[in-house]
């Protein structure tokens, strides 16, 4: 079962994009273009993936959605190795050693979507912060994920007044 995983680039991008939001799902055209590979190969790598359980397939009208199986037994292995790769784990580590009571944390954005950019956005709700402990944070978590990291932090009263502006963005609540 593991060795139809790691077997190419757009496997791994795929991986990266479905895993890293298993909320997110996207069709055949749609993942050709982003990746910039032709759909041949593209369905290709669905297939494999999906034959092998990694993928559910959903057909809606003449389309045919893949997202992450999130029953599949090595769901949560997979999820881990991806959130290690892009660093997710890592910025959620220090955020919670070093923030105290957190309320909530988001991932925004691109990462949400499941597309690597590079940059990742976080927004953390909490009451209290402290502007140099976060500073801190962004700059170690930075170096050792080799990620731009974008903080935004609302208490809890100004994210209940606001949610709406954020969460109308693409959003994945971590915690």
């Amino acid at each position: 079962m593991l060795k139809e995983l790691f077997t190419s680039k757009t496997r791994i991008k795929l991986l990266l994009k479905l895993f890293l939001n298993p909320d997110v799902s996207s069709y055949l055209r749609e993942l050709a273009a982003e990746f910039d590979v032709s759909p041949n190969a593209m369905k290709e790598e669905l297939d494999g993936l999906s034959e092998a359980g990694y993928l559910n397939k959903k057909k809606e009208g003449r389309y045919i959605f893949y997202n992450a199986n999130s029953s599949h037994p090595f769901f949560p292995e997979i999820s881990s190795i991806v959130r290690k790769y892009v660093g997710i784990d890592r910025i959620l580590e220090y955020i919670l050693s070093t923030m105290g009571k957190v309320d909530s944390v988001y991932i925004l954005d691109d990462y949400a979507r499941g597309m690597d950019s590079g940059i990742i956005d976080v927004l953390i709700i909490a009451n209290e912060t402290d502007s140099e402990r976060i500073a801190d944070l962004q700059a170690k978590a930075e170096k050792a994920i080799k990620r731009k990291i974008r903080l935004m932090t609302l208490d809890t009263a100004e994210f209940e007044n606001t949610k709406d502006i954020y969460l109308r963005r693409p959003h994945w609540k971590i915690v």
